[in-house]
């Protein structure tokens, strides 16, 4: 007759440590929906304001649009055109971005395959303190020292001008693209390196036909975020681009930025005028140039995935 065989050995975890592992697992979905919550609720606000003059027939989007007119203290003929100040946020914005993806992307790929470790962990101190440093200490910068010198070099008549702004949002844009950057190539697994050295690859054809393809999807993210923080700055580009609206035609000219708009009218108009609503329009069209530009990025990570 056989012997019955023994019981397995059940080891039952206490109950409050299913209860707090339960806890964390609700309070991380809790802070997953609240950013889709805040988010949602940031737009429901800013599109509640704008949506009166929206809604008013007197409103005309394609003139708000298309047009380069920006009067809204006028006592005869109140226009509101916001054509070149699309034209600037972008020109801006763009220029920025050409001076800070190659130094940033450059930057990462030295931190992470070339720098050595102590000279790697003072690198990085250095980077988080250039985030640290304010907006409008930037501005002041691009007020003081960057304005001279662009006067200096170029015999400008004015050094609040594109090219002021652009290197103002490169330098605070760099921390982010170096840093979410370096994470990206970091995630590589070694076995990739491994790879390409037993293939007889050199370093930089290494990072170039290994790393960087397979970072790809986290560089573009750097680069986003960089766009991103380019694109919502205030401060800066208000004491910088010298604040005319106007549709520039080259990098010396003085330009106005949607964001700069808003921060410095917003102050003198009165709570619920047209002025007021038109305002939040501008806001409601930031949201928007966001939008697209998440969605263009995420239509190209999903391509290359492809």
């Amino acid at each position: 007759m056989n012997a019955p065989l023994p019981r397995p050995i059940v080891f039952r975890r206490p109950w409050y440590s299913v209860a707090l592992e339960r806890a964390i697992e609700a309070l991380i979905m809790v802070c997953g929906i609240s950013a889709v919550i805040l988010v949602g609720g940031i737009f429901f606000f800013v599109f509640r304001e704008a949506f009166p003059i929206l809604a008013s027939p007197n409103f005309g989007l394609g003139e708000f649009l298309f047009s380069i007119e920006w009067y809204p203290t006028s006592v005869r003929d109140v226009r509101y055109g916001v054509l070149a100040m699309i034209v600037g946020t972008l020109a801006v914005t763009t220029l920025a971005m050409a001076i800070a993806v190659p130094f940033g992307i450059g930057g990462a790929i030295y931190l992470s395959e070339f720098c050595t470790p102590k000279l790697r962990e003072t690198l990085k101190v250095v980077i988080e303190l250039l985030a640290a440093i304010p907006s409008v200490v930037w501005g002041f910068i691009g007020l003081t020292v960057v304005n001279d010198l662009l006067i200096t070099l170029f015999d400008a008549a004015v050094g609040l001008n594109v090219l002021n702004a652009a290197l103002l949002l490169a330098l605070m844009s760099l921390p982010i693209i170096v840093s979410i950057g370096e994470d990206a190539l970091k995630a590589v697994p070694d076995s990739y390196r491994e790879a390409g050295v037993a293939l007889g690859a050199t370093r930089w054809q290494m990072v170039y036909r290994v790393l960087l393809p397979a970072a790809r999807n986290g560089l573009l993210a750097a680069v986003l975020l960089g766009v991103g923080r380019a694109v919502g700055e205030t401060m800066a580009v208000l004491m910088a681009t010298g604040h005319a609206v106007q549709i520039p035609t080259g990098l010396l000219e003085p330009v106005r930025t949607l964001t700069a708009n808003i921060a410095s009218e917003m102050g003198e108009v009165s709570q619920g005028s047209e002025h007021y609503r038109v305002l939040f329009t501008i806001g409601v069209l930031l949201f928007g140039i966001t939008f697209l530009v998440n969605l263009a990025a995420d239509l190209a990570v999903r391509g290359r995935r492809r």
